[in-house]
């Protein structure tokens, strides 16, 4: 694999960090700006605003720059977000910061996802696409513990700070290593939405935010269930994450390998054995020998069909690659938001702390039905075109007069 990837490696542990290490950090954020945890959620919740309103608006404004100056623009507005979230003296700017840190996310992993695959054969485009992912999924195993025991030791601030850093670091590295890329020509905001037409691009849309609603119905929650109804203290809830994380990290290697050979194979088997494992984990969960390992299953089949959807969106949006790519990273921070407010209703429902793994299990169903839909419609497609060309390929009779 091209050492490229290592660069696009790199800031995506960045900004993975910087995304999820909040909801470690909230307690004393909150008590350092005297606001209320709810009100500190803000933080959370605006960084998630911003990647949805960023990934399309900044994508089509840069849509005619060269895409390495664009990951280089949107690595530079990363690191002044969070140079600002670290220097933040109040609640208002720091929720201003987190949305100027969340602007670049989506439109940084749209556009890296697009250079990752043209720097490999088309063959080998989940798998390299899955490589930068694999940075997003380490960060949930070293750059959040060690920014949240960083934050917790000397101070919140110095969490975003270290991020600041990363961000330079990532910076050099998309400078150095990531080779120029083409400027796009005849490209308008007409001809790029052109690509949203396709009833294709918006059942890819509808797997994202159903079938990763359900991981994120389960994730939301997880502290709680672990150490109310496992049993476990929250040192080793922290462990456990980092398990998660591991999880995350192999599903997407193995993820990016078998996409290649077959992606809507690949995103079938990864959506079912989701809901399989989110369901088994109603029973798992009051086990302290069982619930880790379903924990690693779980993280390993939410984040193993991601290369798939990645590159079926590449595919199906050909003439917005950029675009197409960007929108998805919405879709999830949707997908996010929507798995935790369903796991949310069900607690408050009284239904119990493991009724979200039961909502989970639905909603990768209904990913899994979309899926279904999409390839179902892939397979009528391609039955026409070869209806198509076998009926050009007839020869032509020809009928004499006289």
């Amino acid at each position: 694999m091209p050492i490229a990837l290592l660069a696009l490696a790199i800031a995506a542990f960045g900004i993975g960090t910087t995304e999820f290490v909040m909801m470690g950090l909230l307690p004393e954020v909150a008590t350092d700006l005297q606001v209320s945890i709810p009100d500190a959620g803000g933080y959370i919740s605006l960084y998630a605003l911003g990647v949805v309103i960023g990934a399309p608006l900044l994508t089509m404004l840069g849509m005619r720059f060269k895409r390495k100056t664009m990951l280089l623009s949107m690595l530079v507005l990363f690191t002044v977000g969070n140079l600002c979230s670290a220097t933040a003296p109040t609640h208002e700017l720091l929720l201003g910061a987190r949305f100027l840190a969340g602007l670049p996310h989506g439109v940084f992993f749209g556009i890296g996802a697009v250079v990752a695959a043209s720097l490999v054969a088309t063959d080998k485009r989940a798998q390299a696409i899955s490589m930068m992912f694999i940075g997003l999924t380490v960060a949930n195993i070293v750059g959040v513990p060690v920014g949240t025991l960083l934050g917790q030791a000397l101070g919140w601030r110095w969490a975003f700070g270290l991020v600041a850093v990363i961000g330079v670091i990532a910076l050099a590295a998309v400078a150095a290593l990531v080779p120029d890329q083409p400027k796009p020509t005849d490209v308008s905001v007409r001809g790029e939405l052109r690509a949203f037409r396709r009833p294709q691009v918006w059942l890819a849309f509808a797997v994202v935010v159903f079938g990763f609603a359900a991981t994120f119905s389960f994730y939301s929650y997880i502290k709680p269930v672990l150490t109310d109804v496992t049993g476990y203290t929250p040192t080793a809830v922290t462990l456990l994450l980092a398990l998660f994380g591991v999880g995350m990290t192999v599903g997407t290697a193995v993820g990016g390998r078998l996409a290649d050979r077959a992606p809507m194979k690949t995103l079938y088997v990864f959506l079912g054995a989701l809901a399989a494992c989110l369901a088994l984990f109603v029973v798992t969960s009051h086990s302290a020998a069982l619930a880790p390992i379903t924990v690693f299953l779980i993280g390993a089949t939410g984040f193993a069909a991601i290369p798939s959807i990645q590159a079926r969106i590449l595919d199906q949006a050909r003439e917005a690659p950029a675009l197409g790519s960007a929108s998805i990273q919405s879709t999830f921070n949707i997908a996010n938001s929507l798995g935790a407010y369903l796991g949310g209703v069900v607690i408050a429902a009284g239904l119990g702390l493991t009724a979200p793994s039961w909502v989970g299990a639905l909603l990768a169903v209904v990913g899994l039905g979309f899926a279904l839909v999409s390839g179902r419609l892939d397979r009528r497609t391609q039955q026409s075109e070869v209806l198509v060309s076998h009926r050009a390929a007839q020869p032509t009779e020809s009928i004499e007069v006289g």
